[in-house]
C-alpha cells in the first residue's frame, strides 16, 4: 500500500457516506407508505415518528452533510471545469432538494397533517435510485 493518496482516502469516505444517504432517502418513503396506514396520534403513528426522526437526524443528514463536504473537496482536486461535473452537481443539488422535501413530509407526520397517499410515497420513492443512475453514469463515462 504505497502512497495512499489524502484524495483516494476522501473518495472511499465520499461514496460510503453516498452509500448511507442513498439508502436514506430510499428507505425512508418505504416508511412513509406504511405510516400512511395508521391513524394519527395513535401508538403505531408515534413508532414511526421515532423512526423517521432517528433517520433523518442521525442517518441522512450527517450522511449529506459529509457527502457535500468530500464532494466539494473531491471536485475542487479536479476543477469544477468539466461538464460531467457540474451536471453531476445539479443533480446532487436536486438529490438535496428532495432531501429537505421528506423532511417537510415527516413533519407533516409529526404534525397529523399528511395529505400524501400511500401511491404518491410508492412513485417519489423512484426518483433517487434514476438520479443516481445518471449521477452514476456521469462519474464512470465522464461524457461531456
Amino acid at each position: 500500500m504505497e502512497d495512499i493518496e489524502i484524495y483516494d482516502v476522501i473518495k472511499i469516505f465520499h461514496i460510503i457516506a453516498v452509500m448511507s444517504w442513498m439508502a436514506g432517502l430510499l428507505y425512508l418513503p418505504r416508511i412513509f407508505v406504511y405510516h400512511c396506514q395508521v391513524q394519527a396520534g395513535s401508538e403505531a403513528d408515534k413508532i414511526f415518528q421515532v423512526m423517521e426522526k432517528k433517520l433523518l437526524r442521525y442517518i441522512m443528514l450527517p450522511s449529506m452533510v459529509f457527502v457535500f463536504i468530500s464532494g466539494l473537496y473531491l471536485a475542487g482536486e479536479i476543477g469544477f471545469e468539466p461538464v460531467w461535473l457540474q451536471v453531476k452537481i445539479t443533480l446532487v443539488l436536486i438529490l438535496a432538494g428532495y432531501h429537505g422535501f421528506l423532511s417537510k413530509c415527516r413533519k407533516n407526520f409529526a404534525n397529523g397533517a399528511n395529505k400524501n397517499s400511500q401511491k404518491f410515497y410508492r412513485i417519489i420513492n423512484e426518483l433517487p435510485i434514476v438520479l443516481a443512475i445518471f449521477i452514476v453514469s456521469l462519474v464512470v463515462l465522464k461524457p461531456f
